[in-house]
């Protein structure tokens, strides 16, 4: 009876020890899988190098050659230009604006030089001088932010409580942008200046956009007759109190401190008054804004310059897109080769 406690005790720094010893292999494990993940990263590195040290004369030729024909090619072929536009699609017309500038660049790659003059209402050697024509959202964080607001305003509180400006911004695409730049790359530097009233007009022309128009148009006008129609009803009670006034004044002073209860209660309602002329005023305000906004189908916030600016940096350059061309392909033949010599060396074992 009086050994037990020992035994138990020693039972416990038996059980104690072995679980040291358990949380030691794990470390020990986990230390080594660590390991051999840069071990692994290493080994592929030295592949890397190895392949290359082999294929160097290979990979240099790649190189001087890309970097010589690239320098030929800069100096014989036509300087690049780009012209940018801004503007701001009203009543839903952004989709179109992207479907037809997409169309118009189908048209670019395809060097269908006839039917993009058409399009763009220029000459054939015009639109053949097109290389590109894109558009994509032109927005800050700031413009985000209102964007979000005015998203929230139109949602039910339940709706809001479940959406917040992060899940806003993850499902926010170029449509969702106020404003858009359109960007043509020609080498002429004139012709995106002629072919803006054709890209802008290509939205206007559309019956569905010109009834959307003619409808907020007539909502406007409508509103407007409204708030004015209560701003003259407002300076009616206005006048009406200010004449009930100066008759409660002309009257012999009796019960004055009734009198004086009931010109405070008139000059109250008098100050009523003119706030809410002020906010109706507030709202004409907002309405001319809206107005001049949506006066027509898309807004052109930056026109295309007369001139296009010329293309530089190294990336547009030829000395760099050349070499890393012949590099790749270089890389790929090479290796290629290497696997292929490496299942006949696996086929022969």
């Amino acid at each position: 009876m009086a050994d037990q406690p020992v035994n138990q005790n020693s039972s416990g720094e038996i059980d104690l020890g072995q679980l040291f010893q358990m949380i030691g292999r794990g470390f020990q494990r986990f230390f080594n899988f660590i390991g051999s993940i840069f071990k692994g990263i290493f080994h592929i590195v030295m592949l890397f190098l190895l392949f290359v040290q082999k294929n160097i004369i290979v990979i240099a030729a790649a190189i001087i050659i890309g970097g010589i024909g690239g320098f030929i090619l800069d100096k014989v072929l036509p300087e690049k230009y780009i012209s940018r536009m801004v503007v701001e699609p009203n009543f839903n017309s952004v989709q179109q604006l992207y479907n037809n500038i997409a169309f118009y660049n189908d048209l670019a790659e395809a060097q269908d030089s006839v039917s993009l003059a058409t399009a763009l209402n220029i000459t054939e050697h015009e639109a053949a001088s097109i290389e590109e024509i894109f558009a994509d959202s032109y927005s800050d964080e700031n413009q985000k932010i209102k964007l979000f607001d005015q998203f929230i305003r139109g949602l039910d509180t339940t709706t809001v409580k479940a959406i917040d400006y992060e899940n806003y911004l993850n499902n926010f695409n170029s449509m969702d942008a106020r404003f858009h730049q359109i960007s043509m790359i020609s080498t002429d530097n004139r012709v995106a200046k002629k072919a803006q009233p054709a890209i802008i007009n290509s939205i206007s022309v559309n019956e569905y956009f010109k009834l959307q128009k003619r409808i907020n148009d007539e909502n406007l006008d409508l509103q407007d007759t409204i708030y004015r129609k209560q701003l003259e009803e407002l300076d009616s009670l206005q006048s009406l109190y200010r004449t009930v006034l100066v008759k409660e004044a002309d009257k012999p002073m009796q019960g004055t401190s009734i009198n004086m209860a009931e010109t405070g209660e008139s000059r109250s309602r008098e100050l009523a008054l003119v706030q809410e002329k002020d906010v109706l005023k507030e709202k004409l305000v907002e309405l001319n804004q809206e107005r001049a906004n949506k006066s027509t189908i898309i807004n052109v916030i930056s026109d295309f310059p007369t001139r296009g600016v010329e293309q530089k940096g190294i990336l547009s350059s030829y000395k760099f897109k050349l070499p890393l061309a012949l590099l790749a392909l270089v890389f790929g033949v090479l290796a290629l080769l290497e696997l292929n010599r490496y299942l006949k060396a696996y086929n022969q074992k």
